[in-house]
C-alpha cells in the first residue's frame, strides 16, 4: 500500500453482538449499512426511545471517522469501530486481522473507534505489532441499543446532528507507540482530547516519526560467522548468546545503536547455516526470521525463495566469489625458443613456406620444359626457403627470372620475420614467461585434467543455490565435478598443481595473507582479480513487516555512499591479518594451515 493512494482496505464496525457495520473508505464517507442477517438493509437506529428514529450515534461515529481520514490520512488505511465495550466480535476482528497477515503491512494506517476501556486491548494486540500508525478514538459514552425500524432509508454523514438528552461528544485520541514504555517496548500514548465537531483542528502530529529514538529497546540480531562481515566468540559450544569481535557487523551495529538508541542481543543461527526449506518451514538463520525469533541479522544474500520469509537491506555490497589457483610459475627454458611467436603465427609461417616452395618448384618445371635445362627437385626448394628463414640461404639463386623475383620477395619477408623473432627472443630470455592460471569458470572447464573444490559451508548459502539451480552448461559442469573440501585441504591440493579452490574473496584473502604469505608478500597462491558475482547484493535480512527496515536501509546507503563501509572493510581485514600473523609467531609449533579466528 503506497503513500498517496487511497483505496478501500477493510472497514468493519461492531454496533452490537448481532450487527456489523461496513464502512466504505474510498472517498468521503457517505453511507452506512447494517447487516442484520440477510441482504444489506438500510435502517435507522433508535437511540431516544420508541418511535424516535434518529441516528445521533451513527452520525457522530461517521463524523469522527470522516474527519480523521480526510485531515490526517494520506495512505491506505483500515478502520474498525465498536460501540459495545466487551463485544466478542472485537476479539474476532483482531483475530481476523492476524490471520490476514496485517503484520506484514507495516505502512497500513489503523483507525479504531470504541470505548476507553478497550484502548490497550486493541492497540497492543499482536495483530498490530508492526503497525506504525494505529489510532484509537475513545468515545465518552458507548451505551447504545439498536431497534431496527421496519422502514428503509439512507443515512448520510454530511450533516451533524445535535444529540438529544445531553449525550457527551468528547473524544480522546490515543496511538500505539513502538518504544515508549520504560523498557523500550510498545505501549499506548495519549495524544489529545477534543470534540467530535473539531477533530480536524487537532494540532498534534498524529503520525510523527517513531524511529528516531528506540528508547533502549533490545533488538535481537542473528548472525553466522563469516569474516570479514561477522565474527564472534562464545563461552561454550552450547551458547546461543554471542560477543561480537571486530568485524563489519560490529562497526555497523555500534553506529546504529548509537544513532537510534537501542541495545543488542546477538544470537547465533541454529546449526550455523543460512537455512533451507523442509516441509514448508525453514531452519537455520532463515528459520529464525520466519518464526520472529530475531528482528534482523546478517550477512545474508537475497534469493527468490528467501524473500518469502524475510526482507533484505543492502549493507555490504556484492559478494565476490573468486578462484584460487597455484601462482603462475615460469615456463621451461626450452619453451623460450618458440615463445616469441604464437602457435597461429608458427603455423602461418610453415604454410607460407610450403606454398612458396611448391610455386617455385612448378615454375622450375615449366622452365625445364621450355629450355631443356636440368632442374631441381621439390625437397631442394623447401630447404632453400627454410635456409632463408634461418639466415643461411644457399649461394645459388634461381636460374629463371620469375624464380628470382619470387625469391627476392621471400628474402624480404624473411628479413622482417627474423628481425621480429630475434628481438622477441631476447625479451623472453630476459624475462621468462609464466603459466596462465584460470580466471573464469569457462577456463576451468577448458583445462585438461583439472579439478576444483569448494568448502561445505559455502554450498549452504548463495553459491550453493547458484550452482545447483543455474541452467548454463558451464555452471552445470562445474557443479557436477565439484569436490567439497576444507580450506586447508584445498590449499594443499592447489599448491601441488592442477587444482582450483572456489571461495569467497575477502574470506580466503585473509587466510592466505595470514598463514600462507611470507614477510616479503610472496605467496604460492593466485587469487583472481575480477571474481564472480553470485549475488547482486549482500546485507541484512529483516523479519517480515519490520517497520524500521526503511530507516535502517537509509542509513546503510549513506554509509556505503560516503565510502565509510568500504574503509571499515579494509581496516578489519588488515587488523585481522596482523592478529593472525602474530598468533602464528607465538604458536610456531602449529602447522601452516592452522586458521584461528577465521573459522566459518
Amino acid at each position: 500500500m503506497s503513500v498517496g493512494r487511497r483505496m478501500v482496505s477493510m472497514a468493519t464496525a461492531v454496533l452490537s453482538s448481532a450487527h456489523i457495520l461496513s464502512l466504505g473508505v474510498g472517498g468521503p464517507l457517505e453511507q452506512v449499512g447494517v447487516d442484520v442477517g440477510g441482504p444489506m438493509e438500510q435502517v435507522g437506529v433508535n437511540v431516544g426511545g420508541p418511535g424516535k428514529q434518529v441516528d445521533v450515534m451513527v452520525e457522530q461515529v461517521g463524523v469522527i471517522v470522516r474527519q480523521v481520514v480526510e485531515h490526517h490520512l494520506t495512505s491506505c488505511h483500515l478502520v474498525f469501530i465498536t460501540t459495545s465495550q466487551h463485544s466478542p466480535l472485537t476479539s474476532a476482528i483482531l483475530s481476523l486481522l492476524e490471520a490476514s497477515n496485517l503484520w506484514k503491512l507495516s505502512e497500513t494506517v489503523a483507525v479504531v473507534v470504541g470505548g476507553r476501556v478497550s484502548v490497550k486491548e486493541v492497540l497492543l494486540h499482536h495483530s498490530l505489532r508492526n503497525t506504525v500508525n494505529a489510532l484509537y478514538l475513545a468515545l465518552h459514552d458507548l451505551t447504545l441499543h439498536l431497534n431496527v425500524a421496519p422502514r428503509h432509508y439512507r443515512t448520510r454523514f454530511y450533516n451533524i446532528l445535535t444529540p438529544e438528552g445531553g449525550v457527551r461528544n468528547s473524544v480522546v485520541v490515543y496511538r500505539r507507540c513502538m518504544f515508549c514504555s520504560n523498557d523500550g517496548e510498545a505501549d499506548v500514548q495519549f495524544m489529545q482530547e477534543g470534540y467530535i465537531n473539531s477533530l480536524h483542528q487537532l494540532t498534534h502530529n498524529l503520525f510523527s516519526d517513531q524511529f528516531h529514538n528506540f528508547m533502549g529497546h533490545k533488538m535481537r540480531f542473528g548472525t553466522i560467522r563469516f569474516f570479514p562481515y561477522s565474527d564472534y566468540t562464545t563461552q561454550t559450544a552450547e551458547d546461543t548468546l554471542l560477543t561480537l569481535k571486530d568485524c563489519l557487523n560490529t562497526r555497523l551495529l555500534s553506529t546504529f545503536s548509537s544513532a537510534y538508541n537501542f541495545s543488542m542481543e546477538i544470537l547465533e543461527a541454529p546449526d550455523r547455516n543460512w537455512g533451507y526449506k523442509i516441509d514448508g518451514k525453514y531452519n537455520g538463520f532463515l528459520g529464525m526470521l520466519q518464526r520472529d525469533e530475531i528482528d534482523f541479522g546478517g550477512p545474508v544474500g537475497p534469493a527468490v525463495e528467501r524473500m518469502k520469509v524475510m526482507e533484505e537491506a543492502s549493507a555490504y555490497g556484492a559478494e565476490i566469489v573468486c578462484l584460487v589457483s597455484r601462482n603462475p610459475s615460469p615456463l621451461p627454458k626450452y619453451l623460450s625458443v618458440i615463445s616469441p611467436f604464437t602457435a597461429s603465427l608458427w603455423l602461418m609461417l610453415l604454410v607460407s613456406s610450403v606454398m612458396l616452395s611448391l610455386i617455385q618448384w612448378l615454375l622450375h618445371k615449366k622452365w625445364i620444359w621450355l629450355t631443356g635445362v636440368h632442374g631441381v627437385n621439390l625437397s631442394s626448394v623447401i630447404l632453400y626457403n627454410w635456409g632463408a628463414i634461418l639466415n643461411h640461404p644457399p649461394k645459388d639463386p634461381s636460374i629463371s627470372n620469375s624464380g628470382r623475383v619470387l625469391v627476392g620477395v621471400w628474402l624480404v619477408f624473411c628479413l622482417v620475420i627474423t628481425t621480429g623473432y630475434s628481438s622477441s627472443l631476447i625479451a623472453h630470455l630476459t624475462v621468462q614467461s609464466k603459466s596462465k592460471p584460470p580466471e573464469t569458470l569457462e577456463d576451468l572447464v577448458s583445462l585438461n585434467n583439472w579439478r576444483w573444490g569448494i568448502e561445505s559451508w559455502m554450498m549452504k548459502g548463495s553459491p550453493g543455490i547458484y550452482f545447483s539451480t543455474h541452467a548454463d552448461p558451464v555452471v552445470k559442469m562445474i557443479y557436477k565435478k565439484m569436490e567439497v573440501v576444507s580450506a586447508e585441504e584445498a590449499l594443499s591440493k592447489v599448491k601441488e598443481g592442477r587444482y582450483t579452490l572456489i571461495s569467497a574473496k575477502y574470506y580466503i584473502t585473509v587466510i592466505i595473507r595470514s598463514f600462507y604469505t611470507d614477510i616479503y608478500g610472496q605467496t604460492p597462491y593466485y587469487i583472481t582479480y575480477s571474481g564472480i558475482n553470485f549475488v547482486a547484493d549482500n546485507g541484512w535480512g529483516f523479519r517480515k513487516g519490520a517497520p524500521y527496515r526503511r530507516h535502517f536501509q537509509r542509513l546503510l546507503l549513506q554509509l556505503k555512499g560516503s565510502g565509510i563501509t568500504e574503509q571499515w572493510l579494509k581496516e578489519v581485514i588488515t587488523r585481522r591479518v596482523k592478529e593472525n600473523r602474530a598468533s602464528v609467531v607465538l604458536h610456531t609449533h602449529r602447522p601452516q594451515g592452522y586458521t584461528p579466528n577465521v573459522s566459518h
